[in-house]
């Protein structure tokens, strides 16, 4: 019965599809998180006439002890598989992706010809922690660490976020080794990117966002900073103007296609 359980998703927390015209955007969600962070976003360039597509990521959006059974290949793989079907049905792919979601969607453009990213609250790093080297074996003594105060602004979409209440131990130390693939990616992503940060984001720091920029091999990046935003910034105040930055980048970057 247990591995039964495990399977099932948590309500609301489901992957979504929105058929739509020639370009195709990819939506990755965040570590602990779900495809329901990136749901209205999904909706906002659908309505723009684009296919788009939100991937569940290995282990999420379940129960914690599915994500603990994860190395951060299975958290790439399922963004591959999330480009491949979209691939198939359209001229070009665009990935988008939250926190962790930016940093594979950025790992995976130095890999595969990905037409653009647009990375939201991505990390270039974890926080210095004494404890990180030995996070592998801590996980037998603390299996989950606690997350820090929530940094929300829009209540309301707080209230039916969906997410882990904790992060577990042993994940951590994938997103550790995830950002550290990334970071020696960097300088291979040569495809447009477009970066999004909220300074009042208490997450991620958004001195993140810079550190990136400068390390991208890509000639055509620029940031985007904005405020009165959490972390979880594609379900915050400023969400319309990120959306519409992110569909205007879309416009200006992709090819005309009949």
């Amino acid at each position: 019965m247990s591995g039964v359980r495990s399977q099932l998703l948590i309500p609301t927390a489901e992957p979504f599809f929105f058929p739509g015209g020639q370009t195709g955007v990819l939506l990755v969600h965040g570590f602990t998180g779900s495809p329901k962070e990136m749901r209205w976003m999904g909706e906002y360039l659908s309505a723009q006439g684009h296919t788009v597509l939100g991937v569940r990521l290995a282990g999420h959006a379940t129960r914690p002890e599915d994500m603990v059974r994860m190395r951060w290949q299975d958290w790439l793989a399922s963004v591959e598989d999330g480009w491949h079907l979209l691939n198939g049905m359209t001229q070009q792919v665009f990935l988008a992706g939250l926190s962790m979601g930016g940093a594979l969607a950025l790992l995976f453009a130095s890999r595969y010809p990905a037409a653009g990213v647009v990375a939201m609250s991505t990390p270039y790093d974890l926080p210095a922690d004494p404890r990180l080297p030995f996070i592998k074996v801590l996980r037998w003594v603390v299996p989950r660490v606690a997350k820090g105060p929530p940094d929300w602004r829009n209540l309301e979409a707080a209230k039916d976020h969906v997410d882990y209440p904790a992060y577990p131990t042993r994940a951590i130390a994938e997103l550790r080794d995830l950002l550290a693939a990334m970071r020696a990616a960097l300088p291979e992503v040569k495809a447009p990117v477009l970066l999004v940060h909220s300074r009042d984001d208490t997450g991620v720091d958004p001195a993140n966002m810079q550190q990136i920029f400068e390390r991208l091999g890509s000639q055509d990046k620029q940031m985007l900073f904005v405020e009165d935003c959490g972390h979880v910034v594609t379900r915050e105040p400023q969400r319309q103007r990120i959306f519409q930055e992110a569909a205007d980048f879309i416009q200006r970057v992709q090819p005309a296609y009949p």
